[in-house]
């Protein structure tokens, strides 16, 4: 994967806070994010909006997750690709920029997915083009560090078992994992991320 893909993504892309706004005004305009515009996607869009303003204004971050987060030395940008209408996201974002608002060393990015397929199609989940995708960046060199998403690795598993079990995800299913998000209520999310920072940047943490 050429660079530029990644330049191209991060020139496109927008705060988290004008990421919201957007949301918020779709929501206004009874529209989302992409090419398709139709009723669904406006309602899904919606009902994210009121997701992610619960999310900005509850989530918590433990001590010990906190200190991982914090120890984290390398300037870097999370470049995070979304669309509004995307359930998964929904929780994920919020989480992501929790943890970026705790240490300076990284900036969080928004880029929507539909508008950046070439930065996608880079990143795919399993052949498919999934989102959320969180790209970390180091910013000295434009290295890609690592990546998380679609999802949290306890929801991947109750994805993956459920697929195995009977060929693909039904609606019950779907309205199941947005309960276990609302039980969860990010750690999940946190956890995953942290131990990544771990890895990407070893430090005594204790």
């Amino acid at each position: 994967m050429s660079n530029s893909i990644i330049n191209s993504g991060l020139k496109n892309s927008v705060t988290y806070q004008a990421y919201r706004d957007l949301v918020k005004n779709l929501v206004e305009e009874n529209a989302s994010t992409g090419p398709v515009q139709n009723d669904d996607l406006a309602n899904y869009t919606r009902l994210n909006d009121k997701r992610m303003k619960r999310w900005d204004k509850t989530i918590k971050i433990t001590e010990d997750d906190r200190k991982k987060i914090e120890a984290f030395d390398k300037k870097s940008t999370w470049l995070v690709i979304t669309e509004s209408w995307c359930g998964d996201a929904a929780h994920v974002l919020p989480a992501i920029n929790k943890m970026a608002e705790l240490n300076d060393n990284i900036d969080m990015k928004v880029v929507l997915r539909d508008e950046n397929l070439e930065l996608i199609d880079a990143f795919l989940t399993n052949g498919g083009r999934a989102i959320p995708k969180v790209i970390m960046i180091d910013d000295a060199t434009g290295e890609v560090l690592n990546t998380f998403g679609p999802r949290p690795s306890e929801a991947t598993n109750l994805v993956n078992r459920f697929k195995a079990e009977n060929g693909g995800l039904t609606p019950e299913f779907k309205e199941d994992l947005q309960h276990w998000y609302n039980k969860d209520k990010g750690q999940n999310i946190i956890k995953d991320v942290a131990k990544i920072l771990t890895e990407v940047s070893p430090v005594n943490v204790a």
